[in-house]
């Protein structure tokens, strides 16, 4: 998960759920009336043959309704932490897999897997630093920092290597790391980087200048991501990238760096002409300023010049990095879930639902002796409002027109892995995918007055989303906080690099009762005490009300698309259109 709308357990119960009281739950309210035909739907039974209670949580019962009850079961499970923070190839992780395809089991789909299965084996590559026998540091004038593993950086090496050696490197700093075209931007314009280390800002130069009129102004594009800078890095021959930490254009913490780049680190399996920087890594500021003044530069003024057009890269005279690194690495195997309704006139059209199961596992924290990385809000909370919004199509009295697909993805926290590696082996033809919509993460602050739209202003299912909100007397707000390019930070993304349409809205900024500061004093809370940390558990106080309307508005929204013959595309100008454009043609020629 990558928006950070969200909140925690204990730590943040009290600033959250003051003014909220407990979750209503009707157990004797098991049944709904169906939305299309007014009659009454029965609860789904439990799974005979589900878990005994003791390694693996059990299964219960759940109503056809979307219910404040079902979706504490399901967050609260997915958060167990017999699952062990779900992460993906693990012992205790993969489980979580199982569970979720016995959950659509129960509810009715049928399975959407490979070959008649409900899973789609996403192969990884796990690479392990040996964090004792490594070595990463800078020196300046042939005398070494003394960077500290953690304290002062954190790095790794994507290639599959048991040894990954820098000796020397001369370090180049390249600004934003961005080659634009569209943007009339190069970083590396003048400059050959071929087999030296670059040192990058994180985001891009229109957050350094929100009013200058450079890239998207204050919303975060691609090139601002991580992802991307690592990638240019490699593509322009640099052997070595550090990005400098800074908070507010990375929109979160050291602590989420720490623990996100430390420990076992997953990827695709690369193909045999991979290129990869061979190290990677990023530092905290002050090093990044103490760096900078040993080689005689200002960090802080070629920040500044950085986000200019006209910056060239300077390199830090008698600087150099030198790294060994030592790993071991293993192939191993995630699965995404999936399960699919088919469609009564239309079954070949397919509406896609996706959401990431994994989290970070279990590894060691700062702190105390809890080391399991529960994710309840990242992302069993989204998870959940998938399969409760699949039992609501499961039990419909009238089967929709097309057909629908849920998708729970892995390895999300590696790099959206799973959803990337749906994007290159979709389960049904993207060509007949006619939209999708991604749940990653929700706000437990009860109903809200607005809906929030990451990445505002996309495509045209945002004209069905309002339509629908409108109805409940809601509107759509645009994200935030643009800066922090959350629409480039979950799987939706991977669709819509292919040009599928996504739409990516699963809460909203302003509570009904207590207004927007309530909602960005969890916010701010979250970020800084649970995004990543073991502290983002269930907690039995939330208020899951909310949780139920945004659900069932988004069944309302998929529902229309489902029975309907729109082809929703991205509005014109936007940078996925040509590509939807393209796929489409293709398919009817």
């Amino acid at each position: 998960m990558q928006r950070l709308l969200y909140l925690t357990g204990t730590a943040l119960a009290g600033l959250a759920l003051t003014a909220c009281g407990e979750p209503v739950q009707d157990e004797t309210d098991t049944g709904t009336t169906d939305a299309a035909t007014g009659e009454s739907q029965t609860a789904t039974g439990a799974m005979a043959n589900g878990s005994d209670g003791g390694e693996w949580p059990v299964h219960e019962e759940t109503a056809p309704a979307i219910t404040e009850a079902d979706f504490a079961y399901r967050v609260s499970t997915l958060a167990d932490d017999r699952f062990g923070g779900r992460g993906p190839g693990s012992e205790r992780g993969e489980p979580a897999a199982d569970w979720i395809a016995e959950e659509m089991d129960m509810m009715g789909l049928e399975p959407a897997g490979e070959d008649g299965t409900w899973f789609q084996d996403v192969p990884l590559l796990q690479i392990t630093l040996d964090e004792e026998a490594s070595s990463f540091d800078v020196s300046v004038g042939g005398e070494p920092m003394g960077l500290e593993l953690g304290a002062d950086a954190v790095y790794w090496s994507q290639n599959p290597e048991e040894t990954v050696s820098l000796t020397e490197s001369d370090v180049v700093f390249v600004g934003y790391g961005i080659v634009a075209p569209e943007y009339d931007w190069n970083d590396y314009e003048g400059v050959d980087v071929e087999g030296k280390t670059v040192v990058i800002l994180v985001n891009d130069p229109g957050f350094a200048d929100p009013d200058s009129g450079l890239f998207n102004g204050e919303s975060m594009t691609y090139y601002g991501r991580w992802t991307y800078k690592y990638e240019e890095a490699a593509r322009q021959g640099a052997e070595g990238a550090i990005i400098v930490h800074q908070t507010e254009p990375a929109s979160y913490p050291w602590e989420v760096v720490f623990s996100s780049w430390t420990g076992a680190q997953s990827g695709l399996v690369p193909p045999e002409d991979y290129d990869f920087v061979d190290v990677q890594g990023w530092v905290q500021l002050d090093v990044a300023e103490r760096l900078f003044e040993s080689a005689g530069l200002n960090f802080n003024e070629l920040y500044e010049a950085a986000a200019n057009a006209d910056f060239e890269a300077v390199p830090l005279e008698n600087t150099t990095l030198s790294a060994e690194l030592h790993q071991t690495f293993e192939e191993t195997v995630s699965r995404n879930v999936a399960g699919r309704l088919p469609g009564t006139e239309r079954p070949e059209e397919h509406v896609l639902f996706m959401a990431h199961w994994d989290h970070i596992g279990e590894r060691l924290n700062f702190s105390g002796e809890d080391q399991i990385y529960n994710g309840a809000v990242d992302n069993a909370s989204g998870t959940s409002a998938m399969l409760e919004i699949a039992q609501r199509y499961a039990t419909a009295e009238e089967q929709p027109d097309r057909s629908v697909i849920f998708v729970a993805v892995t390895a999300e926290e590696q790099g959206l892995l799973g959803s990337a590696y749906y994007a290159d082996n979709p389960l049904v033809p993207l060509d007949q995918t006619v939209g999708g919509f991604n749940f990653d993460g929700m706000l437990p602050v009860g109903p809200t007055e607005d809906v929030v739209v990451i990445g505002y202003g996309a495509s045209e299912l945002e004209d069905i989303l309002e339509q629908e909100a409108s109805a409940d007397g809601r509107y759509l707000s645009p994200d935030p906080n643009p800066e922090a390019g959350y629409f480039y930070r979950s799987d939706h993304v991977s669709l819509a690099r292919k040009g599928v349409p996504m739409l990516y809205a699963d809460g909203g900024s302003v509570s009904a009762e207590h207004g927007a500061d309530h909602v960005a004093q969890i916010e701010a809370a979250y970020r800084a005490d649970a995004y990543h940390k073991p502290a983002d558990e269930y907690d039995e106080s939330w208020d899951l009300s909310g949780f139920v309307e945004d659900a069932t508005l988004m069944y309302r929204v998929s529902r229309e698309l489902a029975d309907s013959d729109r082809w929703p595309n991205w509005y014109e100008g936007n940078e996925f259109r040509s590509l939807r454009d393209e796929m489409m043609a293709e398919s009817e020629g």
